[in-house]
């Protein structure tokens, strides 16, 4: 695929089985679309949670919700995906969306299944923070919000930036409940109401019924990309890390 379509197929954006013309573009801006927005959506609700069940919640309602958080991410992606069908999608067309599926109903699937993982490793580290550290603060008659913002959320913060992307990581390779959401319609729309396509989801749907060489060829360089892409997140999630450092 390199050689025949060179290093324009990754910003080209037309999809032609039939005429032997691949583009990228269309699954790479699906993809980073559909994860972004399941990141903006997860992380307020997972760090809230993880704050709630922390700081505020009687121990045995924690333990409960947080047995019921962690089921969550035992269920499979297919189930999540015929949720998405018969519940997400109706209510997305009540809400004026022209089709029910589209960009905005695949983050908000995904959102749902990368909230457990935000959730339980933010609260974990939460649970690291030095007793004796918001004790001081409580001397110096901070509230519990000012703990929590000027002790707790800090000292967590590099546990809270490997949990968003260890999310990142796993929305952006997500597929089933993807491929029965998103709307599978190699376009870039500018609405988020309007269906799109993701690259893990073209291979599943197209990889067993590629025609000809080149259609293979280029869903194995999708492949290829999605690969470049959960590394770069990885390594960029690493210098992030080191950056930020263990508080002290």
């Amino acid at each position: 695929t390199w050689k025949a379509f060179g290093p324009s197929f990754l910003w080209t954006s037309t999809w032609d089985p039939v005429a032997d013309v691949y583009g990228a573009l269309p699954f790479l801006y699906g993809t980073a679309v559909s994860s972004l927005l399941a990141v903006m959506i997860a992380v307020p609700l997972g760090v809230g949670a993880a704050v709630f069940l922390t700081e505020l919640a009687p121990k045995r309602l924690a333990d409960g919700l947080m047995f019921a958080i962690e089921l969550l991410a035992a269920v499979p992606s297919v189930i999540l995906g015929l949720m998405g069908i018969f519940i997400l999608v109706p209510a997305m067309r009540a809400l004026g969306s022209p089709y029910g599926v589209g960009m905005l109903t695949a983050g908000l699937i995904l959102s749902f299944m990368i909230l457990p993982y935000i959730t339980t490793i933010t609260r974990e580290v939460l649970l690291t923070v030095p007793r004796p550290l918001q004790e001081a603060m409580y001397a110096l008659g901070a509230t519990r919000w000012e703990v929590v913002r000027g002790v707790s959320l800090p000292f967590a913060r590099s546990g809270i930036v490997g949990a968003v992307f260890l999310s990142l990581g796993r929305a952006l390779g997500e597929t089933m409940a993807v491929t029965m959401v998103i709307g599978n319609t190699p376009k870039i729309a500018a609405s988020l109401f309007d269906p799109g396509y993701s690259m893990a989801a073209v291979i599943a749907n197209e990889l067993a019924e590629a025609a000809s060489d080149a259609h293979l060829s280029a869903l194995i360089a999708i492949g290829l990309a999605l690969m470049a892409v959960t590394v770069l997140v990885n390594g960029a999630a690493r210098v992030l890390l080191h950056r930020l450092g263990t508080p002290r």
